[in-house]
């Protein structure tokens, strides 16, 4: 047993440890030599060999010692990692700022400007100041837990700084790869004879999901810290601008180029300033996230499916090189579009090498005047897709042409029509195997069943072999058949008709954006879902039902209506039931005879416990409708903080203003009143 005198020891060389982590790591001003650092932790690797009893989860010495995993489990995260809506010019920049101004009704807020970082988003969670947790973004909703791998980013403290820390706290940040680093990390690896990694983004995705920590240790990862997730049984401040300098004195690293402006003029000159400086940054970026800086207006504005109101990501201009377009070429997608793309002399752009590139459609393509033989400007848009930005006309010879598009389905060979409001030219087959195998592989997608042990090629022999003509029959595919596939041997039909049989209870919202219903991703699943808990509720909607769910316009809502009114798709359904699958979430309380029906409401000003399109759904599931402006037909103003004009309008035609806590408690009134 380790005496007193060990334990304050031990005690004392992990504080010692932790201070010259944080301030050769995190501040980049160390106090001592690396030959004092090692002699540190020497020290302490020696006492705890001694004492083994002494060793903690939080210990220095643990970073790299966590045996290899035999995989990842998923981690739910307790609220969402957001994606950002992207602005790509200053029009687009002043647009969102104008759009926010207006729902604020006001435009004297604050914003705080961040460099977006390429790296990996991941969560980390504290609990009495120590790291318990670490999980990556994921789909937003559900990460992996990586725990001991981030535990090997010396940058990450292991315990927070401070005397009381929060009891529980959530920090969000982005774990990243140092460009200068990345260069060494590559020499090495090609001075023994290993091959060379594309770029530092995808190198630090990778890294991070390494089944042995020890193999994430040799690579020298950095994060910076970005937002609060939350905190528990401890004040916070109310601003995300003081909430960054909070985090930086838990010990956290904090990136020192974030900048707190008042105006987006402001903004504006950060992003052209960066968009001049970036490549002397050590690590990648991307653009600049403009956020709101309070977190009041933060919560009036809300979220919009997955993008939050009061952020946005303008993006730097994307990363262009020029290469020779060799031909043009066509698939059929889930939907039975006919997708042109590109074949591309392989280039390099960004780090990344891109053979092939989105051409949209027919119109994009000759609106371009590309040839096939151009020499043209290629760039990934937003970083990830490559498209063709233009060719280069001076440098034809004349041997160049332009493509020729087909008048039928490239895999089918039936016709394909183009519809009168759209783009596309569609397969009119609704057999068309190539359809039917972009259709199955979006249904086993991670987005939407998620069902393992089924990729691409399985697919094509699922439906080569007639063993697959529509998605329900995935769940009628037999042990004995699939053996008989090349390549599948009992282990692996076993893994996989296990993975059929967990997907059968995913929820509701997975299993609307597995169906392939046009423009129904998968928020916008989450939306109806949400609202129709059945999917026998769905298919009865109306596209008037449809279209009062709030953020679905028209074309979603006759997508929908489309989709439940074709009786090959009402079959499957059928067939999804038979076999077990999942078609209702828990229903909603029901709400008596809406109580709120024929009642018209405005909402203004900064509400506290609500964002406004809250508030607004809230209205409408009680049988109401929201308008934008005050008239005489509004029954009431929902009013909050600083309300603006639309107070004044109300007091003037006499309109009932009201605030949330009575909103809150006028359903139940309504529901009670004579008439209603």
């Amino acid at each position: 047993m380790a005496t007193t005198t060990a334990q304050a020891r031990a005690q004392k060389l992990r504080a010692q440890l932790d201070r010259h982590n944080y301030l050769y790591y995190v501040l980049d001003s160390p106090e001592i030599a690396d030959g004092q650092y090692d002699s540190l932790m020497n020290d302490l690797r020696e006492l705890e060999r001694a004492h083994p009893e002494l060793v903690t989860p939080d210990s220095p010495t643990q970073r790299v010692g966590a045996e290899p995993a035999e995989g990842f489990e998923p981690v739910e995260h307790a609220r969402p990692m957001l994606s950002l809506g992207n602005a790509f010019d200053e029009e687009e920049f002043y647009s969102w700022h104008r759009r926010v101004a207006a729902l604020l009704e006001r435009d004297d807020f604050e914003l705080v400007c961040e460099l977006k970082y390429d790296g990996l988003a991941v969560a980390l969670t504290y609990e009495d100041g120590r790291l318990v947790q670490g999980s990556t973004r994921g789909n937003g909703l559900v990460g992996e837990n990586v725990t001991s791998n981030l535990r090997t980013i010396r940058s990450i403290p292991l315990r927070l700084l401070g005397g009381s820390p929060p009891s529980r706290l959530e920090v969000r940040g982005e774990v990243y790869f140092p460009k200068s680093l990345f260069s060494r990390f590559n020499e090495e690896r090609v001075s023994r004879g290993e091959p060379a990694y594309a770029n530092p983004r995808n190198t630090a995705a990778g890294s991070l999901r390494q089944l042995d920590p020890r193999a994430t240790a040799e690579r020298p990862l950095d994060v910076f810290i970005y937002s609060l997730g939350h905190a528990e049984s401890a004040a916070v401040p109310d601003t995300h601008w003081d909430t960054l300098q909070f985090l930086k004195g838990l010990g956290f690293k904090v990136s020192d180029h974030n900048r707190l402006v008042s105006t987006p003029q402001q903004a504006v000159d950060f992003y052209r300033h960066w968009v001049e400086k970036a490549e002397d940054l050590d690590v990648a970026a991307d653009g600049v996230v403009v956020k709101v800086n309070r977190f009041d207006y933060q919560a009036h504005l809300g979220v919009v499916g997955r993008e939050p109101r009061w952020a946005v990501a303008y993006k730097f201009p994307a990363t262009q090189s020029v290469t020779q377009l060799l031909d043009v070429r066509f698939n059929v997608g889930r939907t039975g579009s006919i997708n042109p793309y590109a074949v591309l002399e392989p280039v390099d752009i960004g780090g990344a090498t891109v053979k092939q590139a989105t051409l949209h459609n027919e119109d994009y393509v000759r609106s371009k005047d590309l040839r096939v033989g151009d020499w043209v400007i290629v760039e990934r848009a937003g970083e990830v897709i490559p498209q063709i930005v233009a060719a280069i006309a001076e440098r034809r010879n004349g041997d160049e042409a332009p493509p020729e598009f087909p008048t039928e389905c490239p895999k089918c060979g039936q016709p394909i029509a183009r519809p009168e409001d759209e783009a596309m030219y569609y397969c009119v087959n609704a057999s068309c195997s190539e359809q039917l195998v972009r259709s199955v592989e979006h249904f086993v997608s991670k987005g939407a069943m998620d069902i393992e042990g089924i990729g691409g090629k399985q697919v094509q022999m699922l439906v080569e072999q007639g063993m697959v003509a529509d998605v329900a029959d995935l769940y009628r595919l037999e042990k004995e058949a699939l053996l008989e596939l090349d390549r599948m041997a009992e282990k692996s039909v076993a893994n996989l008709l296990a993975a059929v049989e967990r997907s059968k209870q995913r929820p509701l919202a997975r299993l609307v954006a597995a169906l392939g219903i046009r423009h129904v991703g998968s928020e916008v699943a989450e939306l109806l879902a949400r609202h129709f808990p059945t999917i026998d509720a769905m298919c009865a909607a109306t596209q008037e039902d449809l279209e009062s769910v709030p953020t679905i316009g028209p074309k979603i809502a006759q997508n929908v209506v489309a989709y439940f009114a074709t009786e090959g798709n009402l079959r499957v359904i059928e067939k999804l039931r038979s076999a077990g699958v999942r078609l209702a979430d828990d229903a909603p309380a029901e709400i008596s005879d809406q109580p709120l029906k024929g009642k018209r409401f405005v909402v203004t000003g900064r509400l506290q416990s609500f964002s406004r399109s809250q508030i607004e759904g809230r209205v409408k599931e009680l049988g109401g409708a929201v308008s934008g402006s005050v008239s005489r037909r509004t029954d009431y103003l929902i009013a909050g903080q600083d309300a603006g004009s639309k107070l004044q309008d109300a007091e003037e035609l006499g309109v009932k203003v009201i605030g949330e806590e009575e909103f809150l408690t006028l359903g139940e009134q309504q529901a009670h009143e004579p008439g209603c």
